[in-house]
């Protein structure tokens, strides 16, 4: 099966188990926009409350905020978002499909890697245990020549984007001969830019409407805070300060999933420190938030840093966490090193200081910032493409079922009695009723014991507890393992603390703490 198949059979499955669901469906839908069902809302809430714990639990000095969705337009124009926030458009004549050229070349980049990368694994199954890799990669011809062309087009595009340089972009795409995916021809418009900020106006009447932006990043909601948290709180450098919520941009190309969309939810924390320091906090939340990612459990090889050619307006410095999805290593988090750009910004355009009085230097000055941006969609996506399995059994049979990470799963245990009689329905829902405090379960009585397992495999719940007909006699229940299938006696009364225990964020916290 190809990675586009399963993806396709992983877009299917959050529709039919209730984790995402194509908003206004009902109406034709609308556009790379999704809304997130029972089971999605309950995963999403848990990867929410993984990284607040884990920014405001683990660290003395970040406290979190939560800031207006509208703000004054004028912030925009501090930022640089009316000015700059843009992104190079490209329209195909044949298709009338438009697209990112920048995208478009990222992707034909993406097709050479994939070349290359298929020229390593013929030899490596031809060559078997003597095979080198790394000699192979330096001597054999056809890598050599996909190599060279590669690095070609990466230090064109690389130069370009930092050129802003909208000809040179449309050029590679004739001279590298990059075709629209939908026509298949080569008959492209010029490159132009296109803001990406959704607009609309505050005020109740058309004359006296102020036109505002619906915010495309959460950030500046912490830059015009910083001084408030700092005073209010006796913040002392450096400090934190973390925050969830939507944003909105008008995506040219919204596309795969949810991975792209227009309107989204993000996980940022700016952190402020002295200037001179940043380039060595940088580095530090690089390993803390990589850490925090592999901690999960989802397979270390599916994580890189990619540092930036283009550089933000803003920035000395950026990385980006790549997670590798079913269509190739994507973008889950950044890590920015923003200067004392957006705070120096805002002191110009609003003509307030918002400086930093630093008691041990005795001396004031803009502290400057390092971010940590997580998309919290991309997040689902990529625990969802991880955790996604088609599993053949020993009887012959396929089951479905969704390894996620314990402390993540919509739902941690369900209640199953073996029959709907003997008694056995009231056991359980005694035992339901004494969880329900303590974590999401679900009860289900309906069809074989069999096909209940697999609903549960399919939503991912870590564990299942069976009443059969020796419950009532011996006090125990069956406890079944998800990923193993394994079974296990265990007492009633002991079945709170055995879940509780596994089903904890405590033991990731501890892991991202200790390493």
């Amino acid at each position: 099966m190809t990675q586009e198949d399963v993806f396709k059979k992983l877009i299917s499955h959050c529709k039919e188990y209730g984790f995402v669901f194509p908003s206004s469906e009902i109406y034709d839908g609308l556009a790379a926009v999704y809304d997130y069902g029972q089971m999605g809302v309950e995963l999403k809430n848990n990867i929410k409350k993984y990284w607040w714990d884990s920014m405001i639990l683990l660290h003395e000095n970040i406290v979190g905020i939560d800031s207006a969705i509208f703000m004054h337009p004028t912030i925009w124009k501090a930022s640089g978002h009316v000015d700059a926030f843009n992104d190079p458009l490209i329209d195909n004549k044949d298709s009338k499909k438009r697209y990112r050229a920048d995208v478009l070349i990222e992707d034909a980049i993406a097709k050479i890697d994939e070349k290359i990368e298929k020229e390593v694994e013929k030899a490596a199954k031809k060559f078997g245990a003597s095979f080198d890799e790394a000699l192979f990669r330096q001597t054999n011809p056809r890598v050599a020549e996909h190599t060279a062309k590669r690095e070609e087009l990466h230090s064109r595009f690389a130069k370009a984007m930092n050129d802003n340089d909208l000809k040179e972009l449309r050029q590679i795409i004739i001279d590298y001969e990059i075709c629209c995916p939908i026509s298949g021809t080569r008959n492209w418009t010029d490159v132009r830019q296109f803001n990406l900020m959704f607009s609309t106006e505050m005020g109740s009447t058309a004359d006296g409407a102020m036109k505002i932006y619906l915010r495309p990043e959460t950030a500046q909601g912490i830059f015009v805070n910083y001084l408030n948290v700092q005073k209010t709180g006796r913040m002392r450098l450096p400090f934190g300060i973390a925050q969830i919520g939507k944003a909105f941009r008008n995506e040219i190309v919204a596309r795969q999933f949810i991975f792209r969309m227009r309107e989204f939810e993000q996980m940022e924390m700016q952190f402020f420190v002295r200037p001179g320091e940043e380039l060595k906090w940088f580095e530090k939340w690089k390993q803390t938030r990589l850490k925090w990612h592999k901690a999960l459990g989802l397979g270390d090889d599916k994580y890189r840093f990619h540092d930036h050619d283009k550089l933000a307006h803003y920035a000395n410095a950026a990385t980006d966490i790549e997670f590798e999805m079913p269509f190739g290593f994507k973008e889950v988090e950044g890590i920015h090193s923003r200067t004392n750009f957006d705070l120096g910004n805002h002191e110009k355009y609003s003509g307030k200081k918002l400086q930093y009085f630093d008691p041990e230097l005795n001396e004031s000055y803009t502290p400057y910032v390092i971010e940590t941006s997580i998309g919290v969609d991309r997040m689902f996506l990529s625990i969802m493409s991880a955790a996604y399995c088609e599993e053949a059994l020993e009887n012959g049979e396929t089951r479905t079922v969704l390894r996620l990470p314990a402390p993540l799963a919509p739902v941690k245990l369900a209640v199953l009695p073996l029959v709907k009689k003997d008694g056995l329905p009231e056991i359980a829902r005694k035992i339901m009723d004494d969880l329900k405090f303590d974590f999401k379960c679900q009860y289900d009585e309906k069809d074989s014991i069999g096909k209940r397992y697999r609903r549960q495999d399919a939503i991912g719940t870590p564990f299942c507890i069976t009443i059969d007909h020796d419950t009532p006699n011996d006090g125990k229940v069956t406890l079944r393992h998800r990923d193993t299938m394994q079974q296990e006696r265990i007492d009633i009364d002991k079945i709170s603390s055995i879940i509780n225990e596994k089903v904890s964020l405590k033991p990731l916290l501890k892991k991202i703490a200790n390493d």
